[in-house]
């Protein structure tokens, strides 16, 4: 492998790296103003709050912008921006303008790669297989970074849902005794949560919304699990619905349920803790006992050589 390759590859390798980097923190930061901004206009009644110029905001506006002409123009078939649309509600990102965001920087980063691929590569001076390959990289990985980017981004949200679930219920057992309803209770819940964990906030908020505005209450608890696929918002939905449907006590079924999601998570603790003696025998194989080997017989091996 020549050394343009080789440059060619770190490069782009370097490339894909900062364009991730650059769009984790650009997306956590504008879904941390939204939130925020979302909370100022509903506690002082504003309808719209004016925002300073950013350039990471500048920059969203703008892939937002391309992925609008891409969704809006017919490109996409309406069964991709289903996918998508559902693959970034699982994430914690809402609405069209987080799909415009998605797809804008899905066709940058798949334009803008290959170029910044082709510019190291005229410097390093490499050979027609270098760029081909370099080319071919960078757009493939232009292409996907989007994708593990919403992958990342969706199981650190599912792990911080799982996370705060049983401290949810807990809350929520409260609000029951203490006379609230329901939808109060998701509602104070959402409030009270939210400084401690911001996904279990955001996904009570949206319920409590969809309690207040859709005729159906049971169908606006079960889109909990429909909008995530969680299975432990799949069975508070249910273990909701049928305390509206039946008439249980609503406290009484929370304590039960925040008892076994606490119960699986120290068994899913307990099974990964199993784990760690099979994950550390090759390391101590090849760490541990050859240093301990060569403290043990280096002493006897350096008298057999003054032997000999």
């Amino acid at each position: 492998m020549t050394p343009a390759l080789l440059g060619a590859g770190a490069a782009a390798l370097l490339g894909f790296g900062l364009a991730t980097a650059w769009l984790l923190r650009a997306i956590g930061r504008e879904q941390r103003v939204s939130e925020r901004l979302l909370a100022v206009q509903r506690s002082a009644g504003i309808d719209q709050v004016a925002l300073p110029w950013s350039a990471q905001r500048a920059a969203l506006r703008g892939l937002a912008g391309i992925g609008r002409l891409l969704t809006g123009g017919g490109i996409l078939s309406s069964r991709t921006v289903a996918e998508l649309e559902q693959t970034l509600m699982a994430a914690g990102f809402r609405g069209d303008r987080a799909l415009a965001i998605f797809v804008g920087a899905k066709v940058l980063l798949f334009l803008g790669l290959p170029l910044a691929a082709a510019a190291m590569l005229r410097f390093l001076g490499a050979g027609q297989q270098a760029w081909a390959l370099g080319l071919l990289g960078a757009a493939i990985g232009g292409l996907l970074a989007p994708d593990m980017i919403a992958r990342r981004l969706r199981k650190r949200y599912l792990r911080e849902l799982e996370r705060g679930l049983p401290d949810a219920l807990d809350l929520m057992v409260i609000c029951s005794e203490a006379g609230l309803a329901l939808e109060a209770a998701v509602e104070r819940v959402a409030a009270e949560i939210g400084p401690a964990n911001r996904a279990v906030a955001a996904e009570f908020s949206v319920c409590s919304s969809e309690l207040r505005i859709l005729s159906d209450r049971r169908a606006a608890l079960m889109n909990m699990a429909e909008r995530t696929g969680l299975e432990l918002l799949r069975r508070l939905g249910t273990t909701l619905a049928q305390t509206l449907q039946y008439g249980t006590p609503l406290t009484q079924a929370l304590r039960t349920l925040s008892a076994e999601m606490r119960q699986d998570q120290l068994v899913r603790f307990e099974a990964r803790a199993a784990k760690l003696p099979v994950l550390l025998t090759v390391p101590m194989i090849l760490c541990i006992l050859p240093t301990l080997f060569l403290v043990v017989a280096g002493p006897a091996m350096l008298q057999a050589m003054r032997l000999w």
